[in-house]
């Protein structure tokens, strides 16, 4: 077979660890393609000291290698949404292979890019977007095809892990931990995607579009951070029986396909709430196959870049095959996917953790009781302390059951307009990740 000749635009972290990885690797990535896969073109603005560029041809300008005629696969690995997309849609214009790891680019765009792809006849790989070096996309789109996704839920951002981690083991405070992961290169100088749940919520739309056969829809996510998270939070859930993730969820359920983002209480003898530090995991549940779990390193240079020239063996497989019977780029034919709708948050269906202060006097926990139980809501646990030395309001810790987002927010409501309680009532959601 001739070589595939491959270009890359961006030279950070991940095109760096590509480019050492197709080095050293070589003879195992020959083998396994059944081809050479060679680097022909890279477009950056600068050398990377972490990688030796030497003997490669290298432009200034990244649209030089989407115009080049020997390049038969473009690499997107500069990330963002504008100039990003410009450059997918001119190389599958040109009639080349793309492979990126831009989770943000397909979350956003990757309806239109993936027609425009169709259209060409070539394909775009994504493998790299979501979990860094875990095969999730390969796992969900292709190694589960036989079985109806009923539900997935992931820690799919290591800079939330890694706080939540620091927060529960050594009771740090939120900002002292995220100055941390700052200084360590875990988390951007602007964490806002990070640990306001986006990067999050742009893996999971990508998730939810695989598992249930649905358009990519990034902007009904429902989308919440972790800032408000406190280290007592972080204690009272220990002590029932829960920790407290950053969780990505896609779920069925009667009216459609629930997609958020946001904290969680998981039963601490779960898999995934053992998942800690930078690291990333998936359960998926499957009609056949029951719960899977996929762990491994989310990001850094070679973890993801393992997933970059992952895609590259593949494309270099099916090169010579016919355009329509390569895998879909979202496991399901464009004319296949379904019209399920994202359901409202309204309608999200959960356990819950209330954390509010109150006046230690009678009547109080009867009168927060009643306003539950007058929205439908059953108590699953109470936790009330003593008042410290001086103080007259107590912290009041109410687990419920499983009851509808609507319900939640009405009795919400209804707590904050009593003189007795604090206005300011914390809610983090509970899940059992087996329904």
């Amino acid at each position: 077979m001739k070589p595939v000749r491959i270009g890359i635009c961006g030279l950070g972290t991940v095109a760096s660890g590509t480019v050492n990885i197709l080095t050293r690797n070589c003879a195992e990535i020959t083998g396994r393609a059944g081809c050479d896969v060679i680097i022909e073109h890279i477009g950056a603005r600068r050398d990377n000291p972490l990688c030796d560029t030497t003997g490669y041809k290298v432009s200034r300008d990244i649209f030089a290698v989407v115009d080049d005629p020997n390049v038969d696969v473009v690499v997107e690995l500069i990330g963002g949404y504008d100039v990003a997309k410009d450059l997918v849609l001119k190389a599958i214009a040109n009639g080349k292979h793309v492979v990126t790891a831009n989770k943000a680019l397909i979350a956003v765009h990757g309806n239109e890019i993936f027609a425009a792809a169709k259209a060409q006849g070539v394909s775009v790989c994504y493998e790299a977007a979501v979990a860094g070096g875990i095969p999730i996309i390969k796992a969900v789109r292709e190694g589960l095809a036989a079985n109806r996704v009923e539900w997935l839920a992931g820690i799919i951002n290591g800079t939330g892990n890694f706080i939540l981690t620091e927060m529960r083991d050594k009771g740090r405070a939120f900002d002292d931990v995220l100055k941390e992961a700052q200084a360590l290169g875990y988390a951007e100088a602007d964490p806002t995607f990070d640990v306001e749940g986006i990067d999050a919520a742009h893996k999971l739309a990508i998730l939810a579009s695989i598992a249930f056969g649905i358009p990519l829809q990034f902007d009904k996510a429902y989308t919440e951070g972790i800032a408000e998270v406190s280290t007592v939070d972080v204690e009272f859930a220990e002590e029932l029986g829960y920790r407290i993730k950053h969780l990505g969820i896609a779920r069925r359920q009667g009216a459609g396909v629930e997609l958020r983002v946001h904290p969680t209480l998981i039963p601490e003898k779960s898999l995934i709430a053992n998942v800690h530090g930078v690291m990333n995991a998936v359960m998926v549940q499957g009609d056949a196959v029951g719960t899977t779990l996929y762990y491994g390193a989310g990001a850094g240079a070679e973890p993801t870049a393992s997933a970059v020239v992952a895609d590259l063996v593949d494309l270099a497989r099916g090169l010579d095959g016919d355009a329509e019977h390569r895998v879909a780029a979202l496991g399901f034919h464009a004319d296949k996917l379904n019209d399920l709708p994202i359901v409202d948050a309204e309608q999200f269906e959960s356990a819950y953790y209330l954390r509010m202060s109150a006046e230690d006097k009678p009547g109080v926990l009867s009168a927060v009781a009643q306003i539950i139980s007058e929205e439908g809501i059953s108590v699953e646990a109470l936790i009330q302390r003593e008042p410290l030395h001086g103080e007259s309001c107590v912290p009041m810790i109410i687990l419920t059951n499983r009851t509808q987002e609507a319900r939640m927010t009405a009795a919400l409501i209804k707590l904050k307009q009593l003189d007795s309680v604090s206005d300011e009532i914390v809610r983090i959601r509970v899940d059992a990740l087996d329904a």
